[in-house]
């Protein structure tokens, strides 16, 4: 049985656990360093070779981990407490396939070449086109519709994304493609963060919104519309919040799975499986496992995996268990 901790205390830990991973991933990297000497450098202060990597290839890189967390584990709640469904996602309403595909046809046609906003400004648009696509599809229809069209998107960005790796024109554009896929914060700069951080965080703010409605929700339509909470404002407030949000951070990430799943549910029975609640610290817990999961892709002897594979390494065994753990609770 899950002890129940008091919300204000586990939102205080997340966050503290969130604050920790960060300074981690600021200290951790090739060149050994110190809490003090990453202080110094954020400061402009000490070795400028120390300062130009914590300032240029560190800092951005752990933004982006929180970000980027953030989005997912926000999005996945948000989507889960609407869609009543617990193994929504992102990917399940076609964002993060949309995205993907859009960053795959850049590479595909050569556009990374010509500048780094390339690939993150196609991938914003394929996100775009694809959230666009499903409203469209799914009208204004239930749920359901809306799951349906989704899953249709989806299924259509994989099999283009899987056409450009069959026709692709070089064995090089191959690999770029592969290593986009599969996901990684390695080589990010500062405009990679200036590029996410602000479609992130309308996104984020956007989804946050809808907690009270999400609340009411629970209720049944009808009585959320009493309450002043329409269903259609309220779909289209989280389309639009998790688009943003997850759309921007696939761009500059790639495809990092799991976390939107398994966030929320690592946390719902805490909070008395509310969805109002469950939005700020699934947001808090998914910052805090794409910054533990970039940590440890470093710590790996024999060259860094990739961020995608460790998220679905650690996501699927605690997948697996909630899984075994609801079984034993049914019993």
């Amino acid at each position: 049985m899950a002890v129940r901790v008091p919300y204000p205390g586990l939102v205080a830990a997340l966050t503290v656990l969130m604050l920790a991973l960060f300074v981690l991933s600021l200290i951790i990297g090739p060149s050994a360093t110190g809490i003090g000497d990453v202080a110094r450098a954020l400061v402009g202060i000490g070795d400028s070779r120390l300062i130009l990597i914590v300032m240029e290839i560190r800092l951005p890189r752990a933004v982006l981990g929180m970000l980027v967390g953030a989005a997912l584990g926000l999005s996945g709640a948000a989507l889960q407490g609407f869609l009543r469904n617990p193994l929504a996602e992102p990917g399940l309403i076609g964002i993060s396939g949309g995205a993907a595909l859009g960053a795959v046809l850049a590479l595909y046609f050569g556009l990374g070449t010509l500048t780094v906003w390339a690939v993150p400004a196609a991938a914003l648009v394929g996100a775009a086109v694809a959230v666009l696509l499903v409203i469209l599809l799914a009208g204004r229809s239930g749920t359901l519709t809306l799951i349906l069209a989704g899953i249709a998107i989806s299924s259509l960005a994989s099999a283009l994304m899987a056409l450009a790796l069959n026709l692709a024109p070089s064995p090089y554009a191959i690999v770029e493609i592969v290593f986009w896929m599969l996901g990684s914060l390695a080589d990010r700069s500062n405009d990679h963060v200036l590029l996410a951080a602000p479609f992130v965080m309308v996104g984020l703010a956007l989804l946050l919104s809808t907690a009270r409605g999400l609340e009411a929700l629970t209720l049944g339509d009808d009585v959320a519309a009493t309450m002043g909470f329409s269903p259609t404002g309220l779909r289209l407030r989280i389309i639009a919040g998790a688009s943003m949000a997850v759309g921007a951070s696939v761009a500059v990430s790639g495809i990092v799975g799991f976390v939107g799943l398994v966030a929320p549910h690592l946390l719902r029975r805490h909070v008395g499986h509310r969805p109002g609640p469950l939005l700020l610290v699934s947001a808090l817990a998914g910052a805090s496992l794409v910054l533990a999961a970039d940590t440890l892709v470093r710590l790996m002897p024999g060259g860094e995996l990739k961020l995608g594979v460790v998220t679905a390494l650690l996501g699927a065994p605690i997948f697996f268990h909630m899984i075994l753990d609801q079984r034993r609770g049914a019993q």
